[in-house]
């Protein structure tokens, strides 16, 4: 597997681990770029110099995003947003996503109810489609979520990664069902029906109110000016991570290694075939 990493790399290590009898660099084709993977096999360090190199075009490419879509600006922590990336690589990898879906939703609950804590990302075109407010369950906390819950009848938020499912009507209107991703922290969305829907009590309105957002059975429930937007476009197998303050929480979908190497891999088969 490293040979095939070793390729999409080639080119860039060249330039400062090749061995000295090598020669120049050849077409970007996939036969030499294959020779100078396993020259550089051949040459010491070579292996954990790759990697290396693989380490750092990711996190290049996640501060690119992150850059390019004003995150910052708009709010969204980078330690946050890069676990998301790291997740939705994994997703990617494991094809339990639509391939043709970029979109990527972060909710960070240690921020204040008041605060807009939901971005909707479009990763390929480097922008943010929405910044909106989220309220947090009834059990999670007053102003800020604190207590987080698997449990049916808890009346708590679930942290972690969710994929997107179908729409349906139920009592808040148009509502988007989820799909919890991680055993023992969120994998009871489905039966506890945690919902992407629409509430009054999730508006810039109710807020200058009552001084908070407020707060839902468990539900990422959203602004209703903008909740048929949001659900629209985020339905059908995307993805979404809900981040808080749980130092327990773990997820196998936050593994750096694998996501780096799905990256390396698809950056190889993107560069082949442009």
């Amino acid at each position: 597997m490293i040979r095939v990493f070793l390729t999409a790399i080639t080119l860039g290590l060249l330039s400062f681990n090749s061995p000295a009898s090598a020669p120049e660099p050849a077409a970007a084709n996939p036969a030499a770029l294959e020779a100078r993977a396993d020259a550089l096999l051949a040459h010491g360090g070579a292996e954990g110099a790759a990697a290396a190199a693989m380490e750092v075009a990711f996190d290049n490419h996640v501060k690119e995003l992150y850059d390019a879509a004003g995150l910052a600006q708009k709010g969204l922590s980078y330690d946050v947003f890069e676990k998301a990336v790291v997740g939705f690589q994994n997703f990617k990898r494991l094809q339990m996503v639509a391939p043709e879906k970029s979109i990527l939703s972060v909710v960070d609950f240690t921020k204040s109810s008041t605060q807009k804590r939901l971005w909707i990302i479009d990763l390929n075109n480097k922008k943010v489609l929405f910044n909106t407010l989220v309220a947090h369950g009834r059990n999670t906390g007053q102003n800020t979520a604190t207590q987080f819950s698997n449990e049916y009848g808890s009346n708590k938020s679930s942290l972690g990664f969710y994929i997107t499912d179908a729409t349906y009507y139920g009592k808040h209107g148009l509502s988007l069902r989820l799909q919890g991703m991680d055993e023992g922290f969120n994998h009871k969305a489905m039966e506890r029906a945690i919902v992407v829907h629409g509430a009054d009590y999730a508006t810039e309105a109710f807020v200058k109110q009552n001084g908070r957002l407020g707060r839902s059975l468990g539900c990422p429930a959203v602004p209703t000016e903008v909740s048929k937007q949001v659900i629209e476009t985020i339905k059908d197998q995307s993805v979404l991570y809900i981040h808080g303050k749980d130092a327990t929480y773990t997820s196998r979908f936050l593994d750096n290694s694998k996501a780096i190497e799905y990256f390396a891999a698809q950056s190889l088969t993107d560069m082949l075939n442009s």
